[in-house]
């Protein structure tokens, strides 16, 4: 007798989920009266900046703010992006939101403003409303008459066959053509199902079994999901709403192949004819009563990156009568508007920064940033001892917070490589001494720039006025 042969072990196909740098935001953090709370849905500190996000949020909620801007402005590594974040989760996914990097309108293939114009109309929903006509109801019987030529073919489609549905109230026997017998055969629909069907387009939903078949073991399985049976008529008409964005709409209607131009990637410039006729035909819908339009929220991070001819197009487009809600982000002090060589309040031009609600941020203390390496240790699944994560937090000071929260990651690595579970004191002061931060690197070239190439450092003054000297000194020896 042959042995039987040894199967290797099976390994556990496990989902790798990606951790972002701001993954672990769940929500601005507020109460019902919009106080932000000390530590709550992953956002530390920043207590006045969320409180007036917060507003911002309900309004927007409440379709009571479009067409207006906000800039979160503060430096760097103060949390704005992650408050946009939190206004993201907040609002949920009925309201759009887009986001969009100030220096990603130059990289695009299309005009300046063109770019600006879709992630605009990225950032306005429609919601459109219809009735149809639904089929809804239990099934009793279920006959399809095989092929006579082999009539035990369970896999042959038959051509006729009929349906015995039922509601708590009635009960209709329907006649099936091939069509309908195909796709309640593709959902493997037998007597007990519930199921849903669309008299425009014939698709079959599958809501689950009766229960009244909750007692057939043998014809249900562990997802197995039990629904009553309806109530009322056969036929019902149920209101079907689709969320959709202005660009979604101007795509499928500018391009040939119609909506599978959503996965082409680049969708390239869009006439400016189509999305007036877009336009006109959602107003039309929407004094019907067919469509409503949900302004949503355009976040432009790092909007110092944009030029003037941006900042222009900008001004003119908040006074349209859709906008969304823009939040843009800027790190910089009194800088050069670009495109000019004027000089503004975080490079922003005078006149668009007259339309802005600005919300200031501020340095986080040293108990926050504590706060903040524990939530990425949680968010990250590392164990890190207190003394660590005070190290940790103390470094914050020194170097920034960006660099402190990179060192959690390598930490663990180290504490992993000793066959640890548990980030220690040492690891976080190895992987320190290995990674350099800004502060240190700029040190090390200031030392050693002569070894470098191309170096352009600007020379002191006293040593330019000393060889201006030498100079002058030379030339009246040559006189």
């Amino acid at each position: 007798m042959a042995e039987p042969a040894i199967l290797p072990d099976a390994k556990d196909v496990t989902r790798v989920d990606r951790i972002g740098a701001h993954s672990h935001i769940r929500g601005l953090g507020l109460d019902d009266v919009l106080e932000a709370k000390v530590r709550s849905q992953g956002m530390v500190g920043q207590l006045a900046a969320r409180r007036a996000a917060g507003i911002v949020v309900r309004m927007i909620r409440d379709n009571t703010i479009a067409g207006r801007a906000v800039l979160l402005a503060g430096p760097p590594g103060t949390g704005k992006t992650a408050i946009a974040m939190g206004c993201a989760q907040a609002l949920g996914n009925d309201v759009p939101f887009t986001m969009l990097a100030g220096s990603e309108i130059f990289s695009l293939e299309m005009s300046k403003t063109e770019a600006l114009t879709q992630a605009f109309r990225r950032s306005i929903g429609v919601r459109i409303k219809e009735e149809t006509e639904i089929v809804e109801g239990e099934v009793v019987e279920l006959e399809i008459e095989r092929p006579a030529t082999d009539p035990n073919n369970a896999s042959a489609v038959g051509k006729t066959g009929r349906m015995i549905l039922k509601t708590t109230e009635m009960e209709t026997v329907y006649d099936l053509g091939q069509k309908m017998i195909e796709s309640l055969t593709k959902d493997k629909v037998t007597a007990g199902d519930i199921i849903t069907i669309d008299k425009a387009s014939g698709k079959i939903s599958k809501l689950g079994r009766s229960f009244s078949r909750s007692k057939d073991f043998d014809a249900m399985g562990s997802n197995t999901r039990f629904v009553q049976c309806p109530e009322g008529e056969l036929q019902k008409r149920k209101e079907v709403v689709h969320t959709v964005t202005l660009h979604e709409i101007d795509v499928i209607n500018s391009r040939a192949q119609g909506f599978l131009a959503l996965f082409a990637g680049d969708t390239g410039e869009i006439k400016s004819e189509v999305r007036e006729q877009i336009d006109g035909k959602v107003l039309e819908w929407r004094e019907e009563g067919k469509a409503e339009i949900i302004p949503g929220v355009l976040f432009i991070d790092e909007v110092h990156m944009l030029d003037i001819e941006c900042f222009s197009f900008l001004n003119r487009a908040l006074e349209q009568p859709n906008a969304p809600v823009i939040i843009m982000a800027s790190n910089r002090g009194i800088s050069t508007i670009r495109g000019t060589e004027y000089q503004s309040p975080h490079g922003l031009p005078v006149d668009l920064l007259d339309r802005l609600m600005i919300i200031p941020t501020e340095h986080y203390k040293k108990s926050e940033c504590l706060d903040i390496i524990k939530i990425r240790c949680e968010e990250e699944d590392i164990e890190m001892e207190d003394d660590a994560s005070a190290l940790l937090a103390s470094l914050v000071n020194k170097t920034s917070l960006r660099y402190v929260l990179q060192l959690i990651t390598t930490a663990n690595l180290v504490a992993q490589k000793r066959k640890s579970s548990v980030v220690e004191l040492e690891d976080v002061k190895r992987v320190y001494h290995l990674f350099q931060d800004l502060s240190r690197s700029t040190e090390f070239l200031s030392q050693h720039e002569s070894a470098f190439m191309f170096h352009t450092r600007a020379e002191p003054a006293a040593e330019k006025k000393e060889d201006k000297m030498d100079e002058d000194k030379e030339d009246d020896d040559d006189l």
